[in-house]
């Protein structure tokens, strides 16, 4: 009988287990919905980048070393007056290398000479330099401007916007739709944001070995950046009244 007892104990356990089981399934178990915001923010840029370059040709690897020496330090004893005391000039890459000639009929390629190449970077916040800057350094003997482009001092602050904006019409859309179904919301479980990117714009201002020297002022329009943002927000709807 005690062994009976024991059984029947056992098994009362293990049922009032399984309705307690169930029970906190029951519960866990929420209805939700979910739904994305998307936000696109459009943001005057505030700083810009000039990438301008001296390209000088010699017979002799010296000589083109010597010679792009002399016409790098003539362009920034010109830029540094031309952008002014808050840019910033620094060299961004530097190269001197071979020149060929190659022939027709399979021939070996001839060593024709050698070019060196010096870049600087000229960094502003003072956007109306540009075209001063640009014919500055052509005047004085550069020769390429590698590109253009154009960003955000502060990007926190525009990315912060665009989340922002992104989240208020997730939940916006959140509410529409629990109210068309005779439901609210009840809290946020979930929120996920894509973090926006912020890409620089990049006119199209390229100048190749023989770039004319302005005898005007070069324009170069800054445009906008468009910064995007997405957030997903996955909310726990119940009955309005």
């Amino acid at each position: 009988m005690r062994s009976a007892a024991l059984r029947a104990l056992t098994a009362a356990a293990a049922a009032l287990l399984a309705v307690v089981t169930a029970h906190a399934d029951d519960s866990a178990a929420v209805s939700s919905i979910r739904v994305t915001g998307q936000a696109r923010l459009s943001a005057r840029p505030d700083r810009v980048q000039i990438d301008i370059g001296v390209s000088s040709q010699s017979e002799q690897s010296a000589e083109a070393a010597a010679n792009n020496a002399r016409q790098v330090a003539a362009v920034l004893a010109a830029l540094r007056p031309a952008a002014g005391a808050g840019a910033e000039v620094k060299t961004v890459s530097y190269s001197l290398s071979p020149n060929y000639q190659y022939h027709k009929g399979g021939e070996p390629p001839t060593l024709s000479g050698y070019t060196a190449l010096n870049v600087v970077r000229v960094t502003l916040d003072d956007l109306g330099r540009m075209g001063n800057v640009i014919d500055a350094a052509t005047r004085a003997g550069a020769n390429r401007v590698q590109g253009i482009q154009f960003t955000l001092r502060d990007q926190d602050a525009v990315r912060a916007a665009a989340l922002r904006e992104a989240a208020l019409r997730a939940r916006a859309e959140a509410d529409v739709l629990a109210s068309a179904l005779g439901l609210k919301i009840l809290r946020v479980l979930t929120v996920e944001e894509s973090s926006p990117q912020i890409p620089p714009f990049r006119p199209v201002v390229m100048g190749g070995m023989n770039a004319p020297r302005a005898e005007v002022a070069t324009p170069v329009e800054a445009g906008t950046i468009d910064v995007t943002a997405d957030v997903t927000l996955s909310v726990e709807i119940g009955p309005a009244h």
